[in-house]
């Protein structure tokens, strides 16, 4: 009891102060806290950042804060020949192993602009070191950037995975297999359906890592499309990046593993939380007791003391939806998808460290076998989705459906471009975005000729046909991964 109400304390004191679950909190060298830093942190428009611009913005601050105090100096001292160095050391300096590229770079400059514009607007810094000029921007409006924007970025060092790349990588890095490709004996994995059934997910529907992570239980797509491949389900606007809801699309198959999951491990691990109360302990829980509307689904719920509320499902924050409880066959158990071994929650940024340890495994079983074993991160996911739609897209549209060249032209008006088809599965806002990054690899090409010897024929398009497609496509095209061809069964 007085542990609980220590607890109890510590949660009003952070409740009075503005801190709440997912701020970060940074501790100087000297193990002190500065004060106006943590509001900054906590309280200002930093606070509605997403939590991966969030984590990924505190480590840009920890790496430039460490620098100056080896200098002798703290945030709110910096000057703009600090930041002119740290931009040496940053990306140049011999002295520094890690050096990163131009992206990165202005990534961490645009961290450091928003904390010390805000600095400088609340009277705590009295000259901005982050140092800035005017430029046209790309519809002819005046911008104002940073001086020390990288001019050379790329958008980000894009890899792709052809469909079997994909699927070995699955099989050997979570789901045990060996380099035969069958099951081995000494996999010990634990909840491999949950994992592959999670990377399937992101592969097949495009969907960002936070966006399928945070998915609830009653979001899990139920709606079929016409011919039974493909199913629709929605995303929260709260989970999106652009803050808007979109539908998104998953084949059959993958739906299968996610229902496999859900009644296997799922299932397993919430019996386990059941039965030693691991719910009824949670510290912050609301228990959805009934949902209303259909356009607008609202969560009525009650939480630990009794309060009763609602929500709408389309404004719930990936924090509240971790909350979520429902009344399930065996007691409470959460709404949120994607559970722990303890029948927690698992956190979004924890997927990052799943696809690391699978792509280490791919390293140790498959480097004996093939020269390039495959690699993958939750966004290259993404990456090969959008690839893999284009080329489908464009094998349907120009191959399958016999169509003239003015026949293609009026399809394409009345049902769009497959470019801007992909641009609106991935939830792009800039159909630059999708041919100059997502779609490197094939954006200079014609897909017609590269299509051009595969012999139409009727009917869905087959996974044979698919899968010699890409293979000329990785062949052609550098930063897609295809497996070599001594690993391909006959």
């Amino acid at each position: 009891m007085p542990a609980l109400a220590g607890w109890e304390d510590l949660a009003a004191r952070e409740e009075r102060a503005g801190i709440h679950a997912g701020d970060p909190i940074l501790l100087s060298p000297d193990c002190r806290i500065d004060a106006v830093l943590s509001h900054y942190l906590c309280r200002s428009s930093f606070a509605r950042l997403s939590p991966e611009t969030k984590r990924n913005y505190t480590d840009d601050y920890c790496l430039f804060f460490d620098f100056l105090w080896g200098r002798g100096r703290t945030w709110s001292a910096a000057t703009a020949d600090d930041l002119w160095d740290f931009e040496d050391w940053r990306t140049r300096s011999p002295r520094n192993p890690r050096k990163v590229g131009g992206a990165r770079w202005n990534r961490g400059l645009a961290a450091l602009a928003r904390l010390y514009e805000w600095a400088v607007q609340t009277g705590h810094v009295a000259v901005n070191p982050v140092m800035r000029r005017s430029v046209i921007g790309r519809y002819g409006e005046v911008v104002s950037v940073p001086v020390a924007r990288a001019k050379n970025a790329r958008c980000s060092e894009v890899r792709w995975l052809t469909p079997r790349a994909f699927r070995r990588w699955v099989d050997v890095g979570l789901r045990g297999h060996g380099a035969d490709g069958l099951p081995s004996l000494e996999w010990g994995g634990r909840l491999e359906d949950r994992n592959a059934a999670f990377a399937d997910l992101l592969f097949s529907s495009g969907v960002r890592l936070s966006e399928g992570a945070s998915l609830l239980t009653c979001e899990v797509p139920v709606v079929w499309l016409e011919g039974g491949r493909y199913c629709a389900g929605r995303l929260a606007r709260a989970v999106t990046k652009s803050r808007r809801a979109r539908t998104f699309y998953a084949s059959a198959a993958v739906m299968g593993g996610v229902e496999g999951y859900m009644e296997s491990s799922r299932a397993r691990v919430v019996r386990r939380a059941q039965a030693v109360g691991r719910y009824e302990r949670l510290p912050v829980w609301r228990l959805v007791t009934h949902q209303t509307g259909h356009r607008r689904r609202l969560l009525h719920w009650r939480d630990q003391d009794g309060a009763a509320g609602q929500t709408s499902l389309s404004e719930a924050t990936v924090e509240e939806r971790m909350t979520f409880l429902v009344e399930g066959p065996g007691g409470p158990e959460p709404m949120w998808l994607w559970l722990s071994e303890r029948g927690l929650p698992f956190r979004p940024a924890s997927w990052e460290g799943v696809f690391r340890t699978a792509t280490e495994r791919c390293a140790r079983v498959l480097s004996q076998v093939m020269e390039a074993p495959p690699f993958c991160t939750p966004h290259m996911a993404r990456h090969s989705f959008a690839l893999c739609m284009l080329v489908v897209l464009n094998h349907v549209m120009d191959r399958r459906m016999g169509l003239s060249p003015q026949e293609r032209r009026d399809f394409r008006l009345l049902y769009g471009d497959p470019w801007r088809m992909v641009q609106d599965l991935l939830g792009h806002a800039q159909l630059e975005t999708t041919r100059a990054v997502y779609l490197a690899p094939v954006a200079d090409l014609q897909l017609r000729s590269l299509l051009a010897d595969v012999t139409p024929a009727e009917g869905p398009v087959s996974e044979e046909e698919l899968t010699v497609l890409f293979t000329r496509l990785a062949r052609e095209s550098a930063g897609i991964q295809d497996l070599d061809e001594k690993l391909v069964t006959r």
